[in-house]
């Protein structure tokens, strides 16, 4: 993933995918309580995330959509609470943090792909650490790790695949 500059001609068109997205972040547990399934196991809102990643490919608005998810989420829908939106950034800049930090992997589809993984993987011991000690729940981990580490491993093949396709 090169990063690229967002220029003042490009910045509507940044603002435009971020409004878009910050639509879908909001969504999703809306989504999720209408159709009473387990959404948050598949962890749409990090998709989200990856996805303005990919289409924006600019750290600084990695950053921000990070922080504005989670938050404008709890704001426009109420979920999630407080306490959790700030473990959600706090996993989400992770995520931006470690996959800038894994640019040398990115050469081709396997290096994306674990570089993706990997910054996944981190975002989530931040994410339950934080949780651990902010939240101190009954239950820590509450989606099977097995599913967490299928959803990631899907998702970061998936958005490698549609990083690759969107760079030819």
């Amino acid at each position: 993933m090169n990063i690229r500059t967002i220029t003042h001609g490009s910045l509507w068109r940044v603002a435009a995918i971020d409004l878009l997205l910050l639509a879908m972040g909001c969504s999703v547990p809306a989504l999720s309580h209408i159709l009473s399934l387990p959404l948050y196991w598949l962890n749409p809102m990090l998709w989200v995330l990856l996805l303005g990643m990919v289409l924006v490919r600019d750290r600084r608005n990695g950053y921000v959509l990070a922080l504005m998810l989670p938050l404008f989420s709890m704001l426009v829908v109420g979920m999630p609470t407080p306490a959790k939106a700030f473990c959600m950034m706090a996993e989400y800049a992770t995520v931006v943090f470690v996959c800038e930090r894994l640019q040398a992997w990115k050469g081709h589809l396997w290096g994306t792909m674990g570089a993706l993984f990997v910054s996944m993987l981190c975002g989530k011991v931040v994410y339950y650490l934080l949780k651990a000690l902010v939240l101190m729940p009954a239950v820590l981990v509450g989606t099977p790790v097995l599913v967490q580490l299928s959803v990631m491993l899907v998702s970061a093949l998936a958005f490698a695949l549609l990083l690759r396709f969107l760079e030819k």
